[in-house]
């Protein structure tokens, strides 16, 4: 008696490879970039006129050079100093006359509080390494924040990043904005 090859069935292999493939590509998650949150302003109107010209005392200079190296209101910084600096120059407490002028404004679910008119100028050098301008921003944008969460615990018991109501977070928003122009990256040099 002959004996038989017995053969496998392989046609269900390709569902099975399938249902494989599918599995692992719903159950696989991707890592997403991190990256800034900015909301790049609109685009400029050829039509408008020219903004009006901003007071040297309202701009808070850091310059970044392609050495890492810190230059802050033109005397030389350190990175672990610029959020307390940052913080300093927005609130004037003391009406220092070199540092910005605070405003009243009238602000819904505020009242009247003072605005500081500062801006964050920040400028970095081409060369500028991809960490320190990181950790720039998170500095200049951790200063802003400490004082959103401040103003928010004053006004309303909580902290800024914990408001649900979004009336709230847009009056602690106006009267704290985030007022930070980055301009185009350039040789600075060194300094």
């Amino acid at each position: 008696m002959a004996r038989m090859n017995p053969e496998i069935n392989a046609g269900s292999m390709a569902d099975i490879a399938f249902l494989l493939l599918v599995f692992f590509l719903v159950t696989t998650t991707m890592d997403v970039d991190t990256g800034l949150r900015r909301l790049l302003p609109p685009p400029i109107d050829p039509n408008a006129p020219p903004p009006p010209p901003v007071r040297e005392r309202n701009v808070f200079v850091v310059l970044v050079d392609r050495n890492d190296r810190l230059l802050v209101r033109g005397e030389l910084g350190n990175i672990t100093q610029l959020r307390e600096q940052t913080k300093e120059f927005l609130l004037n407490r003391t009406n220092d006359p070199t540092m910005p002028v605070r405003e009243m404004r009238h602000i819904d679910n505020l009242g009247e509080v003072e605005v500081s008119r500062g801006i964050i100028s920040l400028q970095n050098d081409r060369g500028t390494s991809y960490e320190m301008y990181i950790a720039v921003q998170n500095e200049l944008a951790a200063a802003i924040n400490d004082i959103r969460n401040d103003l928010s615990r004053e006004k309303f018991g909580v902290r800024f990043d914990q408001l649900t109501d979004q009336d709230l977070i847009t009056a602690i928003r106006q009267a704290v904005p985030m007022a930070i122009s980055e301009a185009e990256p350039k040789d600075i040099g060194d300094r």
